[in-house]
């Protein structure tokens, strides 16, 4: 039993020493991660987010201020164009109107009567002027009759005035009555009902909204907003692609249909909104999801790539060893020697300071690089388990994969993204990560 324990214990030594070894390059230099230079398309985004909208969406409210007496739509109904939606209690309104026509015919009598008057005073108005020229009666009574003959042509005047009047106030109201029964202006879907039955809604300074009513879900608008940055890569008609929370894994096509001159600043921050029309047969985009929104700005197809943490990886200090120190100096790759750095700089900001990204190797991590007016560097591993620096140009970038313009790279050549480190987590240098004391990449 005892030899047993003894064998175990010697076989798992053995283990962990081939694992270090193994680990190490099986002849003390460090281990790398490593991956392909690939040959494949890329795409260059602008990425922003959004949310879903009807083309057009109307909000049906009232111009008068009434009881709600009954609902002919609620939430999700099929409405159509002057079909009734709901009635204010229309009693009050036909009231005015009954006194208004009562009004309009006091006003009507009231001409026929002046009328009459004034028919008489004419026959009196004659009467006098024949008895005046047979000098049967005084001038100052034939100016009396003339007087009472003329108010009373005012009087005509002013009588047939008050029926106008009268007129318009029953037509008032009577558009005010027709106002109670609130009508759909479009063909729609109702996706909003904000009053009941039996509520009082008050038209006092502005018109209160009872429904909103979009046109047919079958076509609908993304508002997106996009930065000020990237406001500039794009334009009328170009591609998008979207998804939503709701529908994760089906995206979703569209097409810039307007780029609003009107800025909008929170904090500083300038953004520009912009419309992308897309279509929505089966109608799942359903008004306000947020959408998440990519505007292709380019496309690169049968091009050479490499991951852009290739672009990112510097060798630490430790690669300037005897083995590595004569790899990183031969002279078939013409680089510089591997403890020079990515790129000339410190710290593995070689690939940024070339190509002008962040961290994403772009403009906010999707844009286009220097389109070759600046070369970086990229690592591969020799024979011997050193580095070897390999000059490129870099092209466009999509945030995980930058194009190589220029460069004595091939495709399925191996490059250097990272370092295994010989801890108990075995995990990959991170240039960015803090550092031990003592230690430097």
């Amino acid at each position: 039993m005892k030899k047993l324990l003894v064998v175990l214990v010697l076989l798992a030594a053995a283990g962990g020493a081939g694992a270090w070894y193994w680990t190490r390059g099986g002849n003390g230099a460090a281990a790398y991660r490593t991956a392909k230079v690939e040959r494949g398309d890329l795409q260059v985004t602008v990425t922003a987010t959004g949310t879903v909208q009807p083309i057009t969406q109307v909000q049906v409210g009232t111009q008068v201020t009434g009881t709600i007496r009954t609902l002919h739509a609620d939430f999700n109904s099929r409405v159509k164009a002057d079909q009734t939606v709901a009635e204010i209690d229309p009693r009050p309104f036909q009231a005015r109107v009954d006194q208004d026509k009562a009004n309009l015919l006091r006003a009507q009598a009231d001409v026929e009567r002046v009328k009459a008057n004034l028919v008489q005073a004419q026959k009196e108005l004659a009467r006098s002027k024949e008895l005046a020229r047979r000098e049967l009666v005084s001038a100052s009574d034939l100016d009396a009759a003339t007087a009472a003959y003329d108010s009373l042509v005012a009087q005509v005047k002013v009588a047939e005035a008050s029926v106008n009047q009268a007129q318009s106030t029953l037509q008032i109201s009577e558009v005010n009555l027709g106002y109670t029964t609130i009508k759909s202006p479009i063909d729609g879907l109702v996706i909003s009902r904000n009053v009941d039955v039996g509520q009082t809604v008050a038209a006092s300074l502005q018109a209160p909204t009872i429904f909103i009513i979009a046109d047919s879900l079958k076509k609908i608008q993304v508002q997106a907003s996009v930065a000020e940055a990237d406001i500039g890569k794009i334009v009328a008609g170009q591609e998008v692609a979207f998804t939503v929370d709701a529908w994760r894994e089906r995206p979703f096509k569209g097409q810039v249909s307007q780029i609003r001159l009107s800025p909008t600043t929170v904090q500083n921050v300038v953004t520009y909104t912009v419309m992308i029309d897309a279509e929505n047969p089966e109608e799942k985009l359903l008004p306000g999801m947020t959408a998440s929104a990519s505007f292709l700005v380019s496309k690169h197809t049968n091009i050479l790539k490499i991951p852009n943490a290739a672009l990112r990886f510097t060798p630490p200090a430790e690669a300037g060893g005897a083995g590595d120190t004569a790899a990183a100096k031969a002279p078939s790759g013409g680089g510089p020697p591997a403890g020079a750095g990515g790129g000339g700089e410190r710290g593995g900001r070689g690939p940024e300071s070339a190509s002008g990204g962040g961290s994403g190797g772009g403009e906010r991590g999707r844009g286009e690089r220097g389109r070759g007016s600046r070369s970086t560097r990229v690592w591969i591993q020799v024979p011997g388990g050193g580095l070897k620096a390999v000059p490129i140009v870099p092209g466009a970038t999509d945030g995980s994969f930058t194009q190589v313009l220029k460069g004595e790279l091939a495709e399925g050549q191996e490059v250097v993204t990272g370092q295994v480190t010989s801890g108990p987590d075995s995990s990959v240098s991170n240039p960015f990560a803090p550092q031990r004391p003592g230690f430097r990449r």
